[in-house]
């Protein structure tokens, strides 16, 4: 499974209204629900948190990765949310974030596909270039166009 293949336009917001990391995550998590991807926001925000109690999911350079592997997920998505401002966010570099992938996976998926889907997202944020780009995109059609790009690579 590629990125691509769980990508949905609808689960793209380029200017989240949310200003800290618990808003941005109940957001997120308002999305997924609203498209049929989990059935229990409650459920899927608890997992989420398990996660981020493990370790940081802020990677540094203004991304973060949270996930949540969850029986509430009925659909593997990945929900991908972008802000206006600076969020106080658990990081490796110590800086905020205002990009943000949220992982939704199935348990059933929990060791294949959301590895795959890990190494896909490491591969955009490994390449300075990429990682500028994603930074600095306006629209979901650019979006779209550079996951292409790295899967063509």
């Amino acid at each position: 499974m590629n990125i691509r293949n769980v990508l949905n336009e609808k689960l793209i917001n380029l200017n989240l209204q949310a200003n800290t990391k618990d808003e941005v995550l109940m957001e997120l998590s308002h999305m997924l629900y609203n498209n049929g991807c989990i059935s229990d926001i409650d459920a899927f925000l608890k997992d989420v948190y398990l996660r981020e109690n493990e370790g940081e999911t802020g990677l540094g350079s203004h991304i973060a990765i949270p996930h949540g592997k969850s029986n509430s997920v009925l659909k593997t998505s990945i929900v991908i949310g972008k802000t206006p401002h600076d969020v106080a966010w658990e990081s490796l570099d110590d800086l905020p974030v205002r990009f943000i992938i949220l992982f939704a996976v199935r348990m059933v998926d929990k060791s294949a596909v959301h590895i795959k889907l890990l190494a896909h997202v490491s591969e955009l944020l490994a390449d300075d270039d990429l990682l500028d780009q994603l930074l600095n995109i306006r629209t979901k059609k650019e979006l779209f166009n550079l996951f292409e790009k790295i899967e063509e690579d």
